[in-house]
């Protein structure tokens, strides 16, 4: 701890150096008083944030950074209501200097310090401590203040509790209709704080670091967009040996090069050829995110209704793969920009030549890009879809610019053959896989149970086997030529398709299978388990929030509740990679009371509860709704996973934990709940 101080003070001090020499301002804040509601107000100080500068959260802890803190000089005729909340995209990470977990914010950052008003008139003057560091050096603590008076504009009402941290009497009833205790939640001190509490002041930052790939409110550190990109670019890839595109590539460089004598001259049309074919790709990413929106888009992953007509569309998708038909666009559109292309010169006549391409191939690309969409858009970024055609764009447009440079290599390319046909049938194999995986989400959430793990995997089995099948040369699809060998990369595939169904053979019996945990229903599912040890195997004691504090009381167990859902991948990574190991087991199982909270459950509420949130009202009608209500009110957090230890009497044992697979860290997580 000392020498943790020490290093501390000796960055602070060469801080102070420095600022002899050049003073050095990298952090810009503003504060205000924001007048949010009836009696109630937000100290707001936002902050702008330096490249390379970061700024730490609250609650670091002791012998580390400075932490984010809340001061007040005077406060009359006003009191605060909460802790200090830190919102912003927080980055968690160990740091050695310290030897600790640190939370930070990099380029932009907001501390808002909810506060109540006792009277019609008021006086605030307050600051706001921070610490900010670099690579090479830390600034002495630094502080923003905010020095304010005022009336409200409507007279404070004199009936409300002024000492307690309640909210009003209208709030704490919806929490009472939404069967929220008084102790429920709980800052980190020893006191239980009442349900009313916005404990988002404490958590707010948490909400920030939980990861999941197909949950609906994800950040980048559960999906990078790097991620992103390079889905999009296998996806090209895989477009790239298709009977639309790959026969087009020789023909269209050999175009340019055939045109244009100076060789410079076609090398630059190719390249302009395969950047136009980027930019018609990225603009139908970006349409698609102009036509749902962010908040469609995120609502995605676990909405029951897209997750079916997304199923419903990889069907359509695989049949035209396999041959049933072909999925092509009116005829006339590419007849039509054909003839503009001849007739146009320049960059215009090239642009029109690659978008003929992408009428042309859309037979082939269609279904791929439609798979690829689906997939990065229940990803919950805005982003994502445009990112994901960009990677798909680049992977089309690479060869034509690579074979425009070096036309030796066309020799050399694998010439058209029925090979092409092989790669659709494939991919439409694994899009019928993946559907499964969108109508089990469906199937969670209203509890149909249509497709319980069992049922899932055995089709899975199937599928695997006859594609292993199918690449032997035992099945054939209406467009595959007579030719029956089995060449060298078929036969390869095919030992990795049936390999991989007779490993997901033992699942039917119960075995855990953590490689495909991510797309298979919970194990809670399985009707039937070979293994009558159930020491490694973790199941929530309920499903309800009440239920489990009671278990508690009685047993006099602390809860964790876990907050999930049905098409949350990350938590079926977490329950398979985590949860199956038999320290957590054995503590999840013996020394908690553990409560599984789906926030995508569709079972209607026996009343329809009407709630205030962000100054908008919004009605909760589902039992999903109400645990995702309890999340972001309670907890400050809206993604998932996201685990709370709390105490029979509603107090908060240890900060959230989201998505992360480490099982030492998450060990730790447990037993400083149980110390």
């Amino acid at each position: 701890m000392k020498i943790r101080s020490l290093a501390l003070l000796l960055m602070c001090c060469c801080a102070v150096l420095a600022v002899r020499g050049q003073m050095v301002a990298p952090v810009h804040f503003t504060s205000e008083l924001r007048i949010v509601g009836d009696n109630k107000g937000e100290i707001v100080f936002t902050g702008t944030i330096d490249s390379g500068w970061h700024v730490y959260s609250t609650d670091i802890g002791s012998g580390g950074p400075i932490a984010a803190t809340f001061h007040a000089d005077r406060l009359e005729g006003v009191e605060t209501a909460g802790r200090l909340q830190p919102r912003g995209k927080v980055i968690s990470q160990y740091d050695k200097l310290f030897e600790m977990d640190v939370r930070y914010f990099e380029h932009q950052v907001t501390f808002v310090q909810p506060v109540r008003f006792t009277r019609h008139q008021y006086q605030i003057d307050c600051y706001l401590e921070y610490g900010a560091c670099n690579d090479e050096m830390c600034l002495p603590p630094t502080s923003v203040e905010l020095k304010t008076s005022g009336t409200l504009p409507t007279p404070v009402d004199q009936t409300a509790d002024t000492d307690s941290k309640q909210l009003t009497a209208d709030t704490d009833s919806k929490d009472d209709a939404l069967g929220v205790p008084d102790g429920s939640a709980a800052g980190s001190d020893t006191t239980a704080v009442p349900a009313s509490t916005a404990l988002s002041a404490e958590f707010a930052d948490t909400a920030a670091t939980t990861a999941a790939p197909n949950d609906a409110l994800q950040t980048s550190s559960s999906t990078s967009w790097w991620f992103i990109f390079l889905q999009g670019f296998l996806g090209g890839l895989i477009a790239l040996f298709t009977p639309c595109v790959w026969p087009v590539i020789p023909m269209t460089v050999s175009f340019f090069l055939k045109r244009n004598k100076s060789r410079a001259k076609a090398i630059r049309e190719a390249i302009t050829y395969g950047l136009s074919i980027i930019v018609i790709y990225v603009l139908l990413g970006l349409l698609v995110t102009l036509l749902f929106g962010a908040s469609a888009l995120n609502a995605l992953s676990t909405n029951a209704v897209f997750n079916i007509f997304f199923c419903l569309l990889l069907v359509v998708f695989a049949a035209s793969f396999f041959g049933a038909f072909e999925i092509t666009l009116p005829a006339s559109w590419a007849n039509s920009a054909d003839r503009k292309s001849e007739s146009a010169s320049g960059w215009l006549s090239i642009f029109l030549m690659a978008f003929t391409l992408a009428l042309v191939s859309f037979s082939c690309t269609g279904p791929i890009i439609g798979f690829l969409l689906v997939a990065v858009s229940t990803q919950g970024s805005i982003a994502a879809p445009a990112i994901g055609m960009t990677g798909f764009a680049v992977a089309l447009a690479l060869p034509f610019t690579l074979f425009a440079l070096f036309p030796q290599l066309l020799k050399s390319a694998p010439k058209s053959g029925g090979w092409m046909n092989a790669v659709k049938v494939t991919l439409a194999f694994i899009e019928l896989a993946f559907a499964l995986k969108f109508l089990s989400v469906a199937d969670l959430a209203y509890g149909w149970h249509l497709l319980d793990r069992e049922v899932f995997l055995a089709i899975w089995i199937v599928l695997f086997t006859l594609l292993g099948c199918y690449h032997l040369g035992w099945l054939r699809f209406p467009a595959d030529d007579d030719s029956r060998h089995t060449s060298v990369p078929r036969f390869f595939i095919a030992v990795v398709s049936l390999a991989f169904a007779v490993y997901m053979v033992p699942g039917l019996w119960g075995a855990p299978l953590k490689a495909i945990s991510a797309f298979a229903p919970p194990m809670t599912t399985q009707d039937f388990k070979l293994s009558s040890d159930t020491s490694m195997l973790v199941e929530p004691r309920t499903l309800d929030y009440d239920t489990a504090l009671s278990i508690a009381r009685a047993e006099g167990k602390p809860v964790m509740i876990d907050f999930t859902g049905f098409g949350c991948v990350n938590c079926r990574k977490m329950e398979a990679a985590v949860w199956t190991d038999s320290r957590v087991a054995d503590l999840l199982n013996n020394r908690y009371v553990l409560v599984s909270l789906y926030v995508d459950d569709k079972t209607p509420l026996a009343s329809p509860v009407t709630v205030t949130e962000n100054g908008a009202t919004r009605t909760l009608r589902t039992v999903g709704d109400k645990w995702s209500y309890l999340q972001r009110s309670q907890f400050g957090a809206n993604a998932q996973p996201f685990y709370v230890l709390i105490s029979p009497d509603g107090k908060l044992l240890a900060e959230p934990r989201s998505y992360d697979e480490d099982i030492d860290a998450y060990l730790q997580f447990l037993h400083q709940g149980l110390q």
